[in-house]
């Protein structure tokens, strides 16, 4: 399947040469406002192919895009000094209608996949502004939330975390919630495998995980300025799933028509992900204190981008 990226920063080329090696896609365009930087992380990608898969990595315009099953949209502004998180939403919601009308119009068929932050909002943009259905307008979310959820919980129980199965819904962000009431280990709830394993789950641990799953992009971006590789291969899997036909169960976020009496408002719940993008939704079975952090996380979210939505209508 050919996958253009709009947007050739860190998170649009890494998640090209996450599907690379991932083998993801038959061919890669990267689009981007400087074609200088396009061209550059294109040849840099291309010259992993010989150790991977044989994936054609070019760059070009937007009418390179023509015949994409997948564009994933990476471009967006910084928040600059002062900026109240509003200003930087409006301002990311006038990038994407400058870049999706053209990107669409040479790729009629695709399904849009958001990576831009604030991703949840950028989706419902995005969708507002596309006019696609919902079902193919899939916004990363939690789907790296989830990921690093597992992996803590895996180094915790001294396992891979690939035997892990736990998700994170809502929105990708502080308002975020890790779903203990059904994370399992070897298809067992995660409390009794631990106990099994003489390895207790405290509070102090549920604790500790919770922060380094909420708070590791801060931890990131303090050290090295951005995050990358995790989110790029979280892209990469999306992209996978449609392109293989999948129907894998990701946590992501689409427009949903309600969650918990909220209505229109995008957030991650497990989604079945296929070639057709999400064709089925999962509502987990949640304890009340994470029904209510699911609510409030939809509140959260409702908020930040109705005033949005308020700002395109005007145009």
């Amino acid at each position: 399947m050919k996958v253009g990226i709009v947007g050739a920063g860190a998170v649009g080329s890494t998640a090209a040469f996450a599907m690379v090696m991932g083998g993801s896609a038959s061919e890669l365009v990267l689009v981007d406002a400087n074609p200088k930087l396009a061209a550059a992380q294109a040849q840099d990608i291309a010259h992993a192919v010989p150790f991977a898969h044989a994936v054609a990595v070019r760059h070009g315009g937007y009418d390179a895009l023509g015949g994409a099953g997948v564009i994933v949209l990476a471009a967006g502004v910084g928040q600059k000094p002062g900026e109240t998180r509003l200003e930087l939403l409006e301002r990311n919601a006038r990038v994407f209608e400058a870049i999706i009308g053209p990107a669409l119009a040479a790729a009629p068929d695709a399904i849009l996949l958001v990576a831009t932050n604030p991703v949840d909002v950028m989706t419902q943009v995005a969708t507002r502004i596309s006019g696609l259905p919902a079902s193919r307008v899939i916004g990363s979310g939690t789907i790296l939330d989830t990921a690093r959820f597992r992996a803590l919980l895996a180094e915790r129980l001294a396992v891979t975390p690939k035997s892990v199965h736990a998700h994170v819904v809502g929105e990708h962000g502080d308002s975020e919630v890790l779903v203990w009431s059904t994370a399992t280990v070897a298809g067992m709830p995660v409390d009794r495998f631990a106990r099994q394993s003489d390895m207790p789950l405290t509070d102090a641990d549920r604790a500790a995980i919770d922060a380094g799953v909420r708070r590791a992009a801060y931890h990131i971006i303090e050290g090295k300025g951005h995050t990358a590789f995790g989110i790029g291969s979280g892209i990469a899997r999306i992209v996978g799933a449609i392109a293989r036909d999948e129907r894998a169960v990701l946590s992501c976020s689409i427009l949903n028509d309600e969650v918990l009496g909220v209505p229109k408002v995008a957030l991650s719940l497990p989604r079945v992900v296929a070639a057709a993008g999400v064709v089925g939704t999962v509502m987990p079975d949640l304890s009340d204190d994470e029904r209510a952090g699911l609510r409030r996380s939809a509140e959260i979210l409702k908020a930040a981008a109705d005033p949005v939505e308020a700002s395109l209508a005007r145009g």
